[in-house]
Formats: C-alpha cells, structure tokens, sequence
C-alpha cells in the first residue's frame, strides 16, 4: 500500500506540473487572442480528477485493497505508459495545449504526434479514460476506477468534447 500512495501522489506532482504548463500556455492563448470556452464544465472536471487520486487512495487504505500481482503489474505498465501518452500530447500540441478549452482564432490545428490521425480526434482523452481504469486498479482499487470512468465519459462526451468542437469550428470560421 505503501508503494501504491507514493505512485499516487507523484501522479499527483505531475499534474500539478501540468498546470504551471497549462497555466503558461493559457496566458500565451490569451495573449494572442485566445477565447476560452466550456468555463461551466471545468470545476467538474478538477473535482473528477482530483477524486480519481483521493478515490483510489482511499479505497486501497479504508477497504484494505490487496495488489493482485496479475493485475496490478499489467495496469502499473498500463498507467505509465498513459502518462507517456499524456506528454506525447503537451509536445505535439505545444503551446496549444490546455487544461482548458482555449482556441487562438485563426491558428491551424495541429497534425503531429497523437493528432496526425485524423480519425482520434482527441486522443488526450483517450488517454485519461484509459488512466481513470489503469490507476486505481494497479491496487485492485475497482470502485474507483468504475466510479471514474463512468463519470468521466459523462462528462467529456456531454460537456468537454462539444465545448472543444463548437470552440475549435468557431476559431476557424
């Protein structure tokens, strides 16, 4: 279990390293005139987040999860790949990459790294939805990763990837 928090919060370092990028990134957008959108949906989208690490934790500590190696082992390699997957995404978007949905009108999608395939058009998410099921199970942690995953497809297919798609078609209209 000991092992299992300390991977937990250094994902957690991570993602506060993500928002000084995003926070960064967000001031160039909104120096070039970048317009942000779906502002209602993204307080939700921090407390799912934060409640994926605090759910895991807390399921591993309070119902005394056992780490299945069978399972575990496989979901660790799974959950490091995706933080791989989720840097690849920060390089190829560049300073276009956000934790929020902010379009600089006029500047051309990106077609590099995850994005050159035409057919995953947010491939970021992919990446987190697959995370949201690897992490808390690399602990057996299954309500979590159930909980996390049905929330978060609510939320990206309902709220997230329509504010990006009507955002990215009025930026190049």
């Amino acid at each position: 279990m000991i092992l299992f928090t300390a991977f937990v919060l250094l994902t957690g370092v991570e993602r506060l390293v993500e928002l000084v990028i995003s926070k960064r990134n967000a001031a160039w957008a909104f120096a070039r005139g970048g317009v942000e959108s779906g502002r209602g949906h993204f307080p939700a989208m921090v407390a799912l987040h934060t409640g994926l690490l605090v759910g895991a934790l807390a399921e591993v500590w309070l119902l005394d999860r056992p780490f299945i190696p069978g399972l575990g082992w496989p979901m660790l390699a799974i959950a490091l790949l995706c933080q791989a997957g989720r840097y690849w995404v920060i390089w190829a978007l560049g300073r276009q990459w956000n934790t929020r949905v902010i379009v600089v009108p006029g500047m051309p999608l990106q077609r590099r790294g995850p994005y050159r395939w035409e057919w995953l058009r947010h491939p970021n998410y992919v990446i987190v939805a697959v995370e949201g099921i690897a992490l808390p199970l690399v602990h057996s942690a299954w309500i979590t990763a159930l909980a996390f995953t049905v929330l978060n497809a609510i939320l990206l297919l309902r709220f997230r990837i329509p504010a990006e798609e009507r955002a990215l078609r009025a930026a190049a209209s």
